[in-house]
């Protein structure tokens, strides 16, 4: 019992300093840049994704006040990251490591670079280098292009990958490409990652009890899983693909965040029933205490006689 109890306190004391070893990046992911220079524009977007992904451990930049993990998430601003190169920032956003998660499903590369750009609005010293402009490895001086819709006969959603040049506009082949749903809190996949066929189509099976806006809309992000071969950029659509959902109020009906008129009954009785036996409590320690009173004042009575 006490080898164990030894045990354990040592590997609690080994922990924190494991966890804290140096976050190395491999060396072909470190010189990973942005195909967009970054401007007000991409702050304001990185702003707004950081606020929602990362600022509840993180904290504001410049302001210190992350939360107390081990390893310690760290303030964004300081030295210590941003001494980070884009190409590392990138990687350890996208992969995750111990506390903090991977966000590659979460954030689209895009995504990413605008969160960095962000970030190093937070250093006088940053100077951007952008990626060169290259728009497909597989398919050299072609733009991709996705094209996403919905086949409400047997609920899928196609997809349609096609490289457009000055010459020639060929299908994207062999290519995996992924498919998502916006939903309140990160992106949703949507069935399992999907290769390209000849006709640089793939097909995606819409789930049943997917939900959408009031009228059924839901927002389609696709993307290539290979984003060094087929380029970073993604492609939103609007799709008509989920069930109709109408908002509710949630005051609309009892609840238990409600107001005194629509709260469930058992609650307002609970309520009452424990405020009647608090201040029941209460009272009973005041006579109690008033009885002490009374007795130390007879008795102090007698002792004088």
């Amino acid at each position: 019992m006490r080898r164990y109890f030894f045990g354990l306190l040592f590997l609690q004391l080994l922990l924190p300093v494991l966890s804290a070893q140096e976050w190395t990046v491999p060396e072909d992911k470190k010189g990973k840049l942005s195909s967009f220079p970054f401007n007000d524009e991409t702050r304001k977007a990185g702003e707004k994704l950081y606020k929602t992904n990362c600022m509840s451990c993180h904290g504001t930049p410049g302001k210190a006040n992350y939360l107390p993990l081990v390893p310690p998430p760290g303030d964004p601003a300081t030295e210590k990251i941003q001494k980070n190169i884009d190409g590392e920032i990138f990687y350890k956003v996208s992969i995750g490591r111990g506390q903090m998660p991977s966000f590659r499903s979460v954030l689209t590369s895009n995504d990413i670079w605008n969160v960095i750009s962000f970030l190093r609005s937070f250093n006088t010293s940053y100077k951007q280098q952008v990626m060169p402009v290259i728009t497909s490895a597989a398919y050299p001086g072609a733009v991709i292009g996705l094209l996403v819709s919905f086949n409400p006969y047997d609920s899928t959603i196609i997809l349609k990958a096609m490289a457009t040049s000055e010459k020639s506009r060929v299908p994207v082949t062999d290519a995996e490409v992924k498919l998502f749903v916006k939903r309140t809190f990160g992106m949703l996949p949507v069935d399992e990652p999907k290769i390209t066929d000849k006709e640089g189509m793939a097909t995606f099976r819409v789930p049943t009890d997917l939900k959408g806006d009031s009228a059924g809309m839901v927002l389609v992000r696709a993307r290539f899983t290979d984003e060094d071969m087929f380029g970073s950029d993604s492609k939103d659509t609007m799709l008509n693909a989920g069930q109709k959902v109408i908002p509710v109020s949630l005051v609309a009906q009892r609840a238990m965040w409600n107001n005194v008129r629509k709260a469930p009954v058992w609650i307002i009785l609970s309520y009452s029933l424990g405020v009647l036996i608090a201040w029941g409590f209460i009272l009973l320690v005041l006579m109690k205490i008033r009885d002490i009173y009374l007795v130390g004042k007879i008795v102090s009575s007698e002792k004088k006689e």
